[in-house]
């Protein structure tokens, strides 16, 4: 996870900075133990969470958020919700699954057909300079980062590899 840096943070506004679930100035041990942790957590859980990601801020060519946010973005989550219950579609990605544009509720919403379809695309170009991005983020904990984590980063890229060199 990754978010820009606001007045909020210490550094320059605007900068990219890797904190998973913001933990990094509170967490008083070694982020990879954090990981492993929850790794570890995840099967004694008996309903464990379902996990979505989510960018409020895509921008379009111009530079315009493509979503219009605040009190919209719970049609995302309803969608989620939707998800969780076997009640909403969803497209198979690389990155996971993405929300077909028919399962979002979009009724009284001012926004095009094309900003929905550029707001669920899936580009792999953009996805490899995440990856590589997450790559130095991840070399920061060496060997103490979970094994599960660099076989999923490793995965990731697969499918990604995959699609990029798929036919047109």
């Amino acid at each position: 996870m990754a978010s820009e840096t606001t007045a909020a943070i210490t550094g320059a506004v605007g900068v990219t900075r890797r904190d998973p679930m913001a933990m990094l100035p509170f967490c008083g041990y070694n982020m990879a133990d954090y990981f492993r942790h929850w790794l570890d957590m995840g099967p004694k859980l008996k309903h464990p969470p379902g996990i979505f990601h989510v960018n409020w801020f895509r921008k379009d060519s111009e530079g315009k958020f493509l979503w219009p946010g605040y009190g919209e973005n719970v049609r995302v989550l309803k969608w989620i919700l939707d998800r969780i219950e076997g009640r909403a579609g969803a497209n198979d990605t690389p990155i996971g699954y993405v929300p077909t544009p028919d399962s979002l509720t979009l009724d009284g919403l001012n926004i095009s057909r094309a900003a929905i379809d550029e707001l669920l695309k899936v580009d792999s170009n953009d996805w490899a300079e995440e990856l590589d991005s997450t790559g130095k983020f991840f070399e920061k904990f060496g060997k103490r980062l979970p094994e599960e984590i660099r076989a999923e980063h490793n995965s990731l890229a697969e499918r990604l590899q995959r699609v990029s060199v798929a036919p047109k």
